[in-house]
C-alpha cells in the first residue's frame, strides 16, 4: 500500500515536472483571415488562416498584425491591445455589424491601434460602427462607414467618450447613411470626465449622415485640454443635420477646431456651428454654401475667420465670423 502510494506520487511529480517545461503557447507576430478561413486554426499562415478578426487577436501578440488574405465578413470584435488589421487591396474585408456594433476599442491606455482597408457596415440596424473607449492612438486609413441606422439617439459610425488622453487620426475614409434622429449621425467625440481627444480629419467625406461631425467638451473643466479638432481637405456634404458642429456650456472644457481647405455643402443645417462660450472654429480657405445657414457662432462660441473663405448661396442666412484673424 505504503510502496504503491510513493509511486504514485513518483508519477505525479513526473507529470507536473513534464507540464513545467511545457512552454507556452507562442502567439502570432502575424496572422491572416480568409474568408474560407476556421477559426479551428490558429492563424499563422494563409493555408492555416482564422474566420475573423476576433479570434485572430486572439492568436496575435500585442503590437503584431492581422492581415486580410481575400474577400469576406470578418464579424465584430473587441479590441484589447495594440494592433494592426490590415486589408491592402485583397478585396472588400467587411464588418457586418446590424446588431450594437462592430468594433469596440477598450484597449490599454498606451496602446496604438491601426486599422486600414475595412468596410464597416451597419446594415440599416445596427447601433455604432466603432466604438472608442480607451487607447492612446487610434488610426483609420482607407476605411468605409456606412449605414447605421438605428432607431435609437447616439447613433453614430464613430463614437468616442475617452476617459484618459486619446489621439484619433482619420484619413482617405467615406462615412456616409449614418443616424436617423437628432442625436445621430457621422462622428460624435464626447469625452467623459478627464477626458480629452484629438482628432484629425484628413481628406475624408461625409456625406448623407444626420449630423456628419459633432464634437462636445460639455463634461471637460476650462483648465483641461478638452476637444481639438483639425479637419482639411475634406468634404461634409448632403447631411440632414449640422455638417461640422462644435459645442461646450460654461464651466466646461473647450471644443477647438480648425477647418482647412475643406467644403461645407448641401447640409439642411447649419454648415459651420458653433456653441458655447469655449467653442472655437477657425476657418481657413474652406468654401460654405447651400447649406440651410451658412455658419453660425451662438451661446459666446467663436468663429473666426482668415479671411479667404467662400460662404455664399446659402439657402437661409450666410452668417458671419466673430473675428478675423491675419495670415502670417
Amino acid at each position: 500500500m505504503i510502496r504503491s502510494l510513493v509511486l504514485s506520487l513518483t508519477a505525479l511529480g513526473a507529470v507536473v515536472a513534464l507540464l513545467a517545461d511545457t512552454p507556452a503557447k507562442a502567439l502570432n507576430n502575424k496572422s491572416f483571415v480568409s474568408g474560407t478561413g476556421s477559426d479551428a486554426n490558429n492563424c499563422s499562415t494563409i493555408p492555416l488562416a482564422c474566420a475573423t478578426f476576433a479570434h485572430a487577436l486572439t492568436q496575435t501578440n500585442a503590437g503584431g498584425e492581422i492581415t486580410v488574405v481575400n474577400t469576406g465578413d470578418y464579424q465584430p470584435l473587441t479590441i484589447d491591445r495594440s494592433i494592426d488589421i490590415t486589408n491592402d487591396g485583397a478585396g472588400e474585408a467587411s464588418i457586418l455589424a446590424p446588431g450594437t456594433g462592430g468594433i469596440f476599442v477598450r484597449a490599454g491606455k498606451g496602446d496604438v491601434i491601426g486599422l486600414r482597408g475595412l468596410v464597416i457596415d451597419g446594415q440599416v440596424f445596427g447601433l455604432v460602427g466603432m466604438e472608442i473607449d480607451q487607447a492612446s492612438a487610434v488610426h483609420i486609413q482607407n476605411c468605409v462607414f456606412r449605414n447605421f441606422e438605428s432607431s435609437l439617439d447616439f447613433t453614430y459610425a464613430i463614437l468616442s467618450q475617452p476617459t484618459n488622453n486619446l489621439q484619433i487620426f482619420i484619413s482617405d475614409t467615406i462615412i456616409f447613411n449614418n443616424g436617423s434622429t437628432a442625436h445621430s449621425g457621422g462622428i460624435l467625440i464626447f469625452p467623459g470626465t478627464g477626458g480629452n481627444a484629438h482628432l484629425v480629419l484628413d481628406r475624408v467625406h461625409l456625406e448623407n449622415n444626420v449630423i456628419a461631425l459633432s464634437v462636445n467638451a460639455s463634461n471637460g473643466t476650462p483648465s483641461g485640454i478638452g476637444v481639438h479638432v483639425i479637419i482639411r481637405d475634406s468634404v461634409v456634404s448632403g447631411n440632414a443635420g449640422d455638417g461640422i458642429f462644435a459645442t461646450t456650456r460654461s464651466g466646461n472644457g473647450p471644443a477647438f477646431m480648425a477647418v482647412e481647405h475643406t467644403s461645407s455643402v448641401s447640409n439642411a443645417g447649419i454648415g459651420i456651428h458653433a456653441s458655447g462660450p469655449h467653442a472655437t472654429i477657425i476657418l481657413n480657405d474652406d468654401t460654405i454654401t447651400r447649406n440651410g445657414t451658412g455658419i453660425s457662432a451662438d451661446n459666446s462660441g467663436q468663429i473666426i475667420s482668415f479671411g479667404n473663405n467662400k460662404n455664399f448661396n446659402n439657402i437661409g442666412p450666410e452668417g458671419a465670423p466673430t473675428s478675423f484673424l491675419s495670415p502670417m
